[in-house]
């Protein structure tokens, strides 16, 4: 297929070409992936800038998604490049075949640069969803750092760089710039941007941002930073955002308001606890969508309002394709005994959707969310259980309403009315979905109970 650069892309491209480090937050379906290896072609084959790139991608992307961009374009057919996915022999073997594009899944780098044995002799790193890098204690962001020093060129992509706040920002440009923007050290980033918020005496919980910081973190990283949003430059489809809310009945919400009270509950004779509020936050959403596991991993179901209401969603779409995503294996486990579904898990059933041979196909938000191309499926997604995470919950939505969708795109979510889906639908509306928003909202719920029972008491 022949690639024609939109203006945007063609800026995009050289940018990736003048700088030695660039971040690109592209929004979903504005092509980041071929825009990438356009500059890659003219840093390996025209400039001869870069000798050898490594790609590093979620597994799924890199693996499937990388593969079929370079495999699509024209222009792109004389690069050479490996997939160094798969068990460690496959994994060595791809990289001792030395191509000039090599791409491994995230989850590796820690083998690839400390137990593979393999010379790391990359000149450039591209990171697709450099926010996977968000971490500076994880062991891929401190395995990277390792060989930070041998690389010349560096690419960081992402649509989503800080889904839970700018102290994200810091490990991610620590990672492209050593430390040259946002300083070295987290502590010192914390101190000159951020200040204490929630607190208990002398321990702090959360941070917020100083008067006028915002400002201040984007100037220093604009020089290599370029961010662009799919409104801007795509003309896509309508997009329709719906809610549909299902209505427990009083012996379900009993249920739920009990592991509210008490942080147990006993369900069909099995104990269910949450020792904390993470932990009934999730016990709270499973609930929502009908089943719960028991202390033991079993799941006991509680009730099928979101089944039903999902069998006359699936109905009413007469054939055209839905999009189901889920979040718990109990709710993956349910649906497929409710209605007939195809979960989309490897690349020929990814392909079987495309080509429009799956009526109804299943997606968990976590494995699905990056990268994934469904557009050309269908535009109807169900939201069936939600999640906290505004970035897997914007990429999911995005693997359909993006560039080479002709229809107009519908995305449903199933909302148990009275629930903790309320507040997740909330605060995903608002894009408030900070690492602590999922407590404070399960701690007001808590708190309301409280004042409901003081208040029957006086």
């Amino acid at each position: 297929m022949k690639f024609t650069a939109h203006d945007y892309q063609q800026y995009a491209i050289d940018f990736i070409c003048q700088q030695r480090i660039a971040s690109l937050i592209l929004d979903m379906g504005l092509g980041k992936t071929v825009i990438t290896l356009t500059a890659l072609f003219d840093l390996l084959l025209d400039s001869f800038h870069v000798r050898k790139v490594l790609v590093v991608a979620p597994l799924r992307v890199g693996r499937d998604v990388w593969p079929e961009e370079l495999d699509k374009w024209d222009h792109l057919e004389p690069l050479r490049y490996e997939v160094a996915i798969g068990n460690p022999e496959e994994r060595l073997a791809a990289l001792h075949r030395s191509a000039p594009i090599t791409i491994i899944n995230r989850e590796n780098i820690t083998w690839l640069i400390e137990k593979s044995g393999y010379p790391f002799d990359f000149d450039m790193v591209v990171i697709d969803e450099l926010s996977s890098f968000k971490s500076h204690q994880s062991k891929r962001f401190k395995s990277m750092m390792k060989v930070r020093s041998k690389v010349t060129r560096i690419v960081g992509l992402t649509g989503t760089p800080s889904s839970n706040g700018l102290m994200d920002l810091w490990a991610e440009y620590r990672l492209l710039d050593k430390g040259e923007r946002l300083g070295r050290f987290i502590s010192h980033y914390r101190d000159a941007f951020f200040e204490p918020d929630k607190r208990n005496q002398q321990v702090i919980f959360t941070y917020k941002l100083k008067p006028g910081a915002e400002e201040q973190i984007y100037e220093r990283i604009q020089d290599i930073t370029i961010s662009m949003k799919g409104s801007d430059h795509l003309s896509l489809p309508p997009l329709i955002v719906n809610e549909r809310h299902v209505q427990l009945s009083e012996k379900e919400m009993a249920r739920i308001e009990a592991i509210k009270r008490d942080l147990i509950i006993t369900v069909e004779g099995e104990d269910i606890t949450a020792s904390n509020a993470a932990a009934l936050s999730g016990k709270l959403l499973q609930m929502a969508n009908g089943a719960v596991y028991d202390d033991q991993g079993q799941p006991i179901a509680i009730h099928e309002r979101k089944l039903d209401a999902l069998e006359d969603m699936v109905e009413a779409a007469n054939g055209k394709p839905v999009l189901i995503a889920y979040w718990f294996k109990h709710d993956l486990d349910r649906i497929q005994a409710w209605i007939e579904a195809t979960v989309l898990s490897n690349a020929a059933s990814i392909q079987q959707w495309n080509e429009g041979r799956i009526q109804v196909g299943l997606i968990h938000p976590a494995s699905a969310g990056h990268g994934l191309n469904l557009q050309f499926g269908g535009s109807t997604l169900i939201w069936f259980g939600l999640t906290w995470s505004l970035e897997l919950y914007q990429q999911t939505n995005a693997r359909l309403y993006r560039q080479g969708q002709t229809e107009s795109v519908a995305i449903h979510h199933l909302i148990g009315k009275g629930t903790l889906d309320e507040r997740v639908m909330k605060a995903l509306k608002k894009k408030d979905v900070s690492q602590t928003a999922f407590i404070d909202a399960v701690k007001a719920e808590l708190q309301l109970y409280e004042e409901e029972k003081t208040h029957e008491n006086q």
